[in-house]
């Protein structure tokens, strides 16, 4: 991802229904460390772009401090009019292998409980992420956190 993809970036972002301002706030957040700061190295994010070069959609992960080999995956997201389409998927696998090049072996995933994150849980499960932990009215009540992860090597 480059500098002159941060406009494409926010409107993908912007465009995801389930993310809330503060989240859109945040996504962004990591995205503009990714590209203002070349020596950082908390945050990698990487965009998969359809035969026309748009982007369709997006990741950002990064090591986990004071682990050896654990990575979060901090954000992914696809256009909505693209979902199913394998843009996701395709680009989970690409984060997953470089993860692993970079000698990491756990990748752990947080998200929501809420209905309105029914179908991200789901793609998360497709791909062979299982739940390993569950904190109840985390984020607001009825709205836990589910913590996934899917052991790499």
């Amino acid at each position: 991802m480059t500098l002159a993809d941060r406009t494409a970036i926010a409107e993908l972002i912007v465009s995801v229904e389930n993310f809330n301002k503060s989240e859109t706030d945040c996504a962004l957040e990591l995205v503009d460390i990714y590209l203002q700061d070349e020596k950082q190295s908390d945050y990698n994010v990487a965009i998969a772009e359809d035969s026309n070069s748009k982007i369709q959609a997006y990741a950002c992960w990064g090591p986990v401090p004071l682990t050896k080999g654990a990575f979060d995956l901090y954000w992914i997201a696809s256009r909505p009019l693209s979902r199913g389409l394998g843009f996701g998927r395709a680009l989970m696998h690409w984060v997953e292998q470089s993860v692993m090049s970079s000698r990491g072996r756990l990748l752990i995933i947080e998200t929501s409980s809420k209905e309105s994150y029914k179908n991200t849980v789901g793609f998360y499960s497709s791909i062979g992420y299982e739940e390993i932990a569950r904190i109840k009215d985390f984020y607001d009540i009825g709205d836990d956190k589910l913590i996934l992860a899917k052991r790499l090597s």
